[in-house]
């Protein structure tokens, strides 16, 4: 299981009603094609083996034989593959019957997990044929196995698999008030397995949906949900196999309602044993967990299992752009929330300092205009004029026509008070004074002209009783890409935590909404500007830039999703590329992957000394560089370890 990655597959098969033999070999089907694909957990619905609705016919003691004789058929027919499989059935103990799920592997059932809550209302009855697990184990004989097999709740460690603990429960168990996975991830299960027969009903598809996706954020886990489907009986109810795969909250993989089938993605183990680590509320999981409810308590055994090493071939997709919602109207309504969070943060900071005005220097850039958006809906909030904000745009020996008007034509839009200073006679007389020849367009030439913005925006801010609003986003911070002292500098920082790709996004959401053609206009053409400091000497008149971010540090899309990868879910390197390899394929070359990604974490170790002594701002979404938030570094740390990493990578 490569990188922590475990293909799992939940299965659907078609049935009939208490035919065994039928329903042993479509169950025997679908495992031979689960293990053409690579799966190394399957899972089957409740009942499966006779079917969920064999009413009375449970009673009967030829069909509970036939049963026990179908489990036996299943696992000699995994003999040959270390595949983990779960398969629902019957299962006579201690002079009653029992829900159960036998676990199999290697031609051998290692347990029948028993169900711990009946439903009985509604449609339900289940209380009529079975008994609910009370604590207490019993011992099945299972034909043609020369070992007895115990019926206990047990979840399975395994040790080729650093972080994989399963754990299974069945229907009911989870849409009870205290569900058995509590006690099971409690327990150090990272992947929950459900044996279900969920009937269909107006509505339940998308509760059953929320169920899965929360308990297993909740739980901080994968998940494995398998509902039974065409098949079973329809005298009261219908049945659609609605399958669904979850991990932390996100769905994964779903079946279409009444297509019987396999659905299969992978659960990546290692991202969960992270989150677990990182989240201090996560309790610690215990050897043997006390497992109780309204009626009883027992412990919780552990059985050891074993897969053997593999490559696991991934079909799951991964964000491309993980910080963007694909989806148009949540994007909207997240630009908006943004937009809401950064001026919000920086309302309470101006009320706080009672700040007359606001400073800004304005470039006619993304992460310019999105300040200066967010100092108008502050603005707004407190109820003063558009003219207590201060745009300063500083032309110099690299701006452009193009991004020079752009930003008096924004500031004209907004009403905002606009002030031209060139800095030009300024940069050279310190050039003279420090003895910089400039011709030299060395980094002294290029953080002179930065450093000089910085000291005119807070000087100007001195003028007008105002504070200096910075501009830079949390992609330029992973970067570093920033003058120390200069940008990196402000006096509240309210793109700190929005990423370079999100940007974009939220100015293009505020130019649709905004309702006022010509700030449309102006915020289409800042749009279409490519990134660039603009620190390179060009003619006056120029339109087009000498210096473009993306060629020098490389493309942003491809930094925001190793940070998110790489950082906010501590994926090692070798990980990071193998992703970005599958999710980029066919946009970027596998040296272009490799070279960007080498000097993100180059340039993330080197530059962590600006984010050390980071200006106040607000937190906006899961990942945050801030050293009083969610990231704290040596500044001194030694990136040779992840390098290394990437240096022994064959392309």
């Amino acid at each position: 299981m490569e990188l922590g990655f475990v293909k799992v597959a939940a299965c659907t098969p078609q049935i009939k009603v208490a035919d065994v033999d039928f329903n042993a070999s479509q169950i025997i089907g679908q495992i031979g094609q689960c293990v053409e694909k690579g799966v190394k957990v399957a899972v089957f619905p409740e009942l499966c083996i006779t079917g969920y609705t064999c009413q009375d016919l449970f009673f009967q003691d030829a069909l509970l034989d036939k049963a026990m004789e179908g489990v036996a058929r299943i696992a000699k027919s995994c003999e040959n593959t270390d595949m983990l499989v779960a398969v629902g059935c019957p299962v006579r103990v201690r002079g009653k019957l029992y829900n159960c799920a036998a676990v199999i592997q290697k031609g051998k059932v290692l347990k029948f997990i028993p169900k711990t809550h009946l439903p009985n209302y509604g449609e339900f009855y289940e209380a009529r044929h079975f008994v609910a697990y009370d604590g207490e184990p019993g011992i099945v004989r299972v034909p043609g196995q020369d070992t007895k097999v115990c019926m206990e709740q047990c979840v399975f460690t395994c040790s080729s698999v650093p972080g994989l603990v399963i754990g299974f429960e069945i229907c009911e168990d989870l849409w009870a008030a205290d569900p058995v996975s509590n006690y099971l991830a409690k327990s150090g299960a990272s992947l929950i397995c459900n044996l279900s027969a969920s009937d269909e009903v107006i509505g339940k598809d998308s509760y059953r949906r929320q169920l899965v996706s929360n308990q297993s954020a909740r739980l901080v886990a994968g998940y494995v949900y398998c509902s039974a489907g065409d098949g079973e009986s329809t005298q009261d109810m219908v049945f659609s196999g609605h399958n669904i795969i979850a991990e932390n909250g996100t769905l994964l993989a779903e079946s279409r309602l009444f297509e019987n089938g396999i659905t299969i993605s992978e659960i990546d183990v290692k991202k969960l044993a992270f989150e677990r680590r990182r989240t201090s509320s996560y309790p610690a999981a215990r050897a043997i967990e006390m497992f109780k409810d309204n009626v009883c308590g027992t412990d919780i055994a552990i059985e050891e299992i074993f897969f053997n090493a593999e490559k696991t071939q991934l079909t799951r997709k991964f964000f491309r752009t993980p910080f963007i919602p694909s989806d148009n109207a949540e994007r909207e309504q997240r630009c908006h929330l943004i937009l809401q969070m950064q001026s919000h943060g920086l309302m309470k900071r101006i009320s706080h300092t009672n700040s007359k005005s606001v400073v800004i220097g304005i470039s006619g850039g993304l992460d310019s205009t999105l300040a200066l958006l967010v100092c108008i809906m502050a603005m707004d909030l407190l109820h003063r004029p558009h003219s207590d904000i201060v745009a300063v745009t500083m032309p110099c020996f690299g701006t452009t026509k193009r991004t020079r008007s752009n930003a008096e034509i924004l500031c004209k839009a907004l009403g905002v008070t606009f002030r031209e200073i060139n800095i030009t006679k300024s940069v050279l007389q310190h050039f003279k004074d420090i003895g910089h020849d400039v011709n030299d367009h060395s980094v002294v030439f290029e953080n002179g002209q930065a450093r000089e913005r910085t000291k005119v925006l807070m000087n100007v801010a001195n003028q007008v009783g105002g504070l200096v609003v910075g501009t830079g986003d949390l992609s330029e911070l992973a970067l570093g890409w920033a003058t120390y002292n200069g940008d990196h500098m402000s006096m509240y920082g309210v793109n700190a935590s929005v990423p370079k790709t999100l940007v974009r996004h939220i100015v293009r959401y505020y130019a649709d909404t905004c309702g006022y053609t010509p700030l449309k206009e102006v915020l289409l053409d800042i749009l279409d500007t490519p990134v660039s400091p603009e620190l390179l000497p060009t003619d006056s008149n120029a339109t087009e830039m000498t210096q473009k971010t993306e060629d020098l540090v490389g493309p942003y899309e491809l930094h925001d999703f190793f940070l998110y990868y790489g950082i906010r879910w501590g994926f090692e390197p070798k990980k990071v590329y193998l992703i970005a390899k599958l999710t980029f394929k066919g946009e970027y070359s596998n040296e272009t992957i490799l070279k960007w990604l080498k000097t993100f974490y180059r340039r993330f170790f080197s530059q962590q000394f600006k984010r050390s002594c980071l200006p106040d701002g607000a937190k906006i979404g899961s990942v945050t560089l801030s050293p009083r938030g969610d990231w704290r570094m040596p500044s001194d740390a030694v990136s040779s370890l992840w390098l290394s990493q990437l240096e022994q990578i064959e392309i």
